[in-house]
């Protein structure tokens, strides 16, 4: 399943609050950027078109919607787009950006190193 920069905004909402009506993710998302109530609504449709989400009851004369993706299982259809987008489909890029770009803490490299040893031991 395809989604665009903002169907991905829109999902996120539903990840991250649960349940809720179009209204109430405008509302959210219009704390960071300034979007219609309508253009939301749109999203919305769009991505219950898609099933990405689904209708789960009303609110007053309201639809509350509900993801009906899993946040992973959207991660693991983007991820390697955006590989091939901005990294040339080499995870070394990305892995190589994300430490260079980062302010790790020694907390954030210790379980780097832990990762990285358990999954070398795997092999």
């Amino acid at each position: 399943m395809k989604l665009s920069e903002f169907e991905l905004d829109v999902m996120q909402i539903f990840w991250e609050q649960g349940p809720c009506s179009a209204s109430a993710a405008h509302k959210v998302i219009s704390e960071s950027k300034k979007t219609a109530y309508t253009t939301v609504k749109t999203i919305v449709d769009r991505l219950e078109e898609k099933g990405a989400i689904k209708r789960v009851g009303n609110e007053g004369r309201s639809i509350v919607y509900s993801a009906a993706v899993k946040q992973e299982a959207m991660s693991q259809s983007v991820l390697p787009d955006f590989l091939k987008r901005f990294f040339g489909g080499n995870s070394r890029n990305l892995v190589a950006h994300l430490i260079d770009d980062e302010k790790l803490s020694e907390d954030d490299i210790e379980y780097l190193q832990h990762y990285l040893a358990n999954k070398k031991s795997k092999k």
